[in-house]
């Protein structure tokens, strides 16, 4: 059973409400993050809490709990976990709103999930993505908003890919939920603009720099063409090779050896966590 957390109430999840005149409902105001937990630690709990503050901010929105008292929140949640890994999804609302526009006192819900692990053999054959042009709009926030990739299911589906990766005028900014990696030899390059700023990619770029030369900045479509790797990075992806983009075979068409290295960095890492 999973409990969460929603304006100074802890339940099982099924008995939490939200009124039918918040915000988040009616135009669809509101924010969200998602972390896991490693040996029932949060894993980067600074730079989440960083990100969740700054999401709040950008939507203007005042968030009911300090730092501290969130973190209290959390590790009660793991307790009633009973030893077992989770995921947490924290969802910020717009709150209830008389005029169905006016921001109101936002609801907090912070509840724990199942994990749903990548399957094991999309790291051992790299995936294949769709390109979509297409640019979120305020990117940097992490909002509830992804009606484009829901709307583009089917499709993904038909085409036999895992995701979307966005572009617009030549240049790449992200995939639907995760970021995005080019290997050029001994270099990574990574967007850093229209992007939201994922925590696994900021981890990723720290265990490189011992080993790469990393380069944060505009990436070209026209840069597949002579990338030796590419991979992608989230908190269930880690970090996940893409063999194929559209109709482009990346580099020899197999998972490479700097994205296998990468990867086996961030497990290493988490499993001391």
């Amino acid at each position: 059973m999973h409990y969460g957390y929603l304006n100074g109430t802890v339940r099982p999840v099924d008995e939490l409400n939200i009124g039918i005149t918040d915000l988040s409902l009616l135009r669809g105001y509101g924010l969200f993050d998602y972390f896991l937990t490693y040996n029932g630690r949060p894993f980067q709990w600074d730079w989440y809490w960083e990100r969740f503050q700054n999401s709040a901010a950008g939507l203007r929105l005042p968030l009911p709990m300090s730092k501290d008292e969130t973190y209290a929140v959390v590790m009660d949640l793991i307790g009633r976990a009973g030893g077992a890994d989770v995921a947490f999804r924290f969802v910020l609302t717009g709150g209830y709103s008389a005029d169905s526009i006016s921001i109101g006192q936002p609801n907090l819900l912070i509840m724990t999930e199942d994990i749903h692990p990548v399957p094991g053999v999309q790291y051992e054959a790299g995936i294949r993505v769709m390109l979509d042009e297409y640019v979120r709009d305020m990117a940097e926030i992490k909002s509830t908003d992804y009606k484009r990739v829901i709307l583009k299911a089917l499709d993904i589906r038909a085409a036999g890919a895992s995701d979307l990766l966005y572009h617009k005028d030549g240049e790449i900014s992200e995939l639907s939920r995760s970021n995005f990696f080019l290997v050029k030899g001994n270099t990574l390059v990574t967007p850093n603009r229209h992007i939201l700023r994922g925590i696994t990619r900021r981890t990723v770029i720290e265990l490189a720099k011992p080993d790469f030369v990393v380069h944060e900045r505009p990436v070209l479509l026209s840069e597949l063409q002579d990338a030796d790797e590419a991979f992608t990075t989230s908190s269930t992806k880690r970090v996940l090779p893409i063999v194929q983009v559209g109709d482009l075979t990346i580099g020899d068409g197999q998972v490479g050896p700097k994205s296998r290295f990468l990867l086996q960095r961030f497990d290493e890492l988490v499993a001391k966590w």
